[in-house]
């Protein structure tokens, strides 16, 4: 038995026979000390409704409960791990509850209804991590169901959520997390951390959301995003000549020969307030603000907001 006086990992998955599925992207975390940290990372988990997605054999699941987490809804693809987090649920009565079925098919606000406070930590899989994280970026109401996201990528794509303007790994990701989040990497995880060992390292990233973001219609900053990155070592006026180009950079102050990696998230809000307004879509909140966006407080209370779960864990 380990410290939380359920069986080593390793033992649950051969019994259960939970081999890695390929074709779900598994790589299972098997470090109860690693899942630990990360459990930690989320900061004080007592009073807080933690979603998990993609448990798996319940590595971290374990290490959410253990660290005093009141309630873990766990999404979960792989019908085959349901068993061993059954398992978990009895050891921790009341606490866990598992929701059998895609991510990508949920409703993370519902499932957040009725708690006070809301975090997510997960070891995301791969083939879906960044699809949820822009769609946890990205809702029409803001503030969003919680109050930060701990979560685990691989390296490169951690790298863009928290890039910043002038870095290679700057795009459309780093100013959608930008505009509304403070972002930054906490630690890496080998890949000899994992079973079986993927081809690249992972990063745990510590996401939380502004309380005043920049206002801008979300529609019209992703395809504004979309637009100038799709195209990026072309100068704007070029890349964004299907929005209206010169007059469109003239209108946001924007010099025509910059390239989309150069802009601050500021000047890509000042764009799509611009295009909304000459569109006819107007930006769904109040004009840019004047000062730089403030972060929530880390106790704020939160309000109540697919492929599937099934892979690194």
């Amino acid at each position: 038995m380990t410290a939380d006086g359920l069986p080593p990992l390793r033992a649950v998955i051969e019994r259960h026979g939970l081999f890695a599925k390929k074709a779900l992207g598994q790589n299972f975390l098997l470090d109860l000390n690693l899942t630990g940290r990360i459990a930690r990372q989320a900061g004080r988990l007592d009073g807080v409704r933690v979603i998990e997605v993609g448990p798996g054999p319940g590595g971290l699941t374990r290490a959410l409960l253990a660290e005093g987490a009141a309630h873990v809804v766990a999404i979960e693809r792989d019908e085959r791990c349901i068993a061993a987090l059954e398992e978990i649920a009895t050891h921790y009565p009341g606490r866990l509850e598992i929701v059998a079925g895609d991510a990508l098919k949920t409703d993370f606000a519902a499932l957040a209804t009725g708690a006070e406070r809301v975090k997510i930590v997960a070891n995301l899989p791969y083939n879906i991590g960044t699809e949820l994280l822009v769609r946890w970026l990205t809702p029409e109401s803001w503030p969003p169901f919680y109050e930060s996201m701990t979560l685990m990528f691989q390296r490169e794509v951690a790298e863009r959520i928290v890039a910043r303007p002038g870095s290679s790994q700057y795009g459309r990701l780093g100013v959608l997390a930008g505009w509304r989040c403070e972002a930054r990497i906490a630690f890496d995880v080998p890949p000899q951390a994992f079973t079986p060992p993927p081809k690249v390292t992972s990063s745990v990233v510590n996401i939380m959301p502004r309380r005043q973001p920049f206002p801008a219609s979300v529609e019209v900053l992703s395809r504004v995003t979309e637009a100038a990155f799709g195209q990026r070592r072309k100068m704007l006026r070029q890349s964004l000549k299907a929005l209206g180009g010169e007059a469109l950079l003239e209108k946001a102050g924007i010099e025509g020969t910059r390239r989309a990696e150069t802009l601050s998230v500021a000047e890509f809000v000042a764009l799509a307030n611009a295009y909304a307004g000459e569109s006819g879509q107007p930006p769904k909140e109040a004009p840019i603000a004047a000062s730089p966006p403030e972060a929530a407080p880390r106790n704020r209370t939160a309000p109540a907001g697919g492929r599937g779960a099934g892979a690194r864990r």
